[in-house]
């Protein structure tokens, strides 16, 4: 069976006392130079790694911070994932992330999960919905709400996509082209994301000159299934559509392809999120493209202050035309 490596083996091999390796690992200033360097040079020889169990019990701050998602399906939660993972590994922060498919219930577990690691904060994409028996778990760490926001019980930061102008234009961009008919698919006005590009698609109708038809503006879950369906609709009342959801895009995209056309052709589409294959759709897919990795960045540097203040961090999204 193989030896556990401990702070005691490396003390024994060097003939030193297992403090001064503790405090060689730690860093500590009162440890010589070439003491520091020798039990490093020891400790990477044998594999040695820091428990952060005994870590947590000495009550020196751990470094664990956690992501919720809904899901890394959705094309920008996994590219934001990619990026923070990177920015983390930079900062010597440790990454965990949880899935929580929009559930409550899985939240709660997650956050749970993540104080019982003794992570020092954590960045979620909130949840619809309440939970008190998730409270406590959001008051014993650093919390940063992404894209989405909610009512949590205490003032947080959040790292938000100002996407209404992109939304506003992407209307006029259709209205220009002499779409009278232009419907929307997006998220349900229950999250703060749905309510805020919705306002911005009947921003972009009254610039525009146009009246909203009811029938013509389509919102459900943040889903590709809710895209396809709904897009299927519109085909047969609008003109045009824009989405407002990575995942809505994506399955209105597909939708109107199977349909036999293209979003260069007679129905106006544009979609939300910018992946490579866009460019590569007939003349390209027009859409709303979001600052993934400049938000990354932004939540990690936020992680790493002592005390960040309650502020709303907002960067800005784009129209762009193809």
């Amino acid at each position: 069976m193989p030896t556990r490596v401990t702070i005691k083996s490396i003390a024994r091999d060097l003939g030193i006392s297992h403090m001064t390796v503790s405090r060689a690992l730690s860093n500590h200033p009162n440890v010589q130079k070439e003491t520091r360097e020798a039990v490093l040079k020891r400790a990477e020889e044998l594999g040695y790694v820091r428990s952060a169990a005994a870590t947590a019990m000495r009550g020196d701050r751990m470094r664990i911070v956690g992501l919720l998602l809904p899901n890394i399906v959705n094309e920008f939660y996994a590219r934001f994932a990619d990026t923070m993972a990177m920015a983390c590994e930079e900062a010597a922060l440790h990454l965990t992330i949880h899935l929580t498919r929009d559930d409550i219930d899985a939240e709660t577990q997650a956050l749970r999960r993540l104080q019982e690691l003794q992570a020092r904060a954590v960045v979620m994409v909130p949840t619809p919905g309440q939970s008190q028996a998730g409270r406590p778990h959001l008051q014993a760490m650093r919390v940063l709400q992404l894209i989405r926001e909610r009512d949590i019980g205490q003032p947080v930061p959040t790292v938000q996509v100002d996407d209404a102008g992109a939304i506003r234009d992407a209307v006029l961009h259709l209205a220009a082209a002499g779409h009278r008919r232009i419907g929307y698919i997006g998220a349900t006005p229950a999250l703060s994301s749905g309510r805020v590009r919705l306002a911005a698609y009947r921003t972009g109708l009254a610039a525009a000159g146009l009246s909203e038809e009811a029938p013509l503006v389509i919102t459900g879950a943040p889903t590709a299934e809710t895209g396809r369906a709904g897009l299927h609709r519109l085909l047969e009342s609008a003109t045009a559509t824009v989405c407002g959801g990575f995942e809505i895009s994506n399955g209105a995209l597909i939708a109107l392809l199977s349909a036999g056309q293209r979003p260069d052709g007679p129905f106006g589409f544009v979609g939300y999120g910018d992946p490579s294959f866009y460019s590569w759709i007939g003349a390209g897919v027009s859409t709303v493209s979001i600052p993934v990795d400049a938000l990354a960045h932004c939540a990690v540097e936020l992680l790493q202050e002592d005390a960040p203040a309650p502020e709303r961090h907002a960067f800005t999204a784009r129209f762009v035309a193809r």
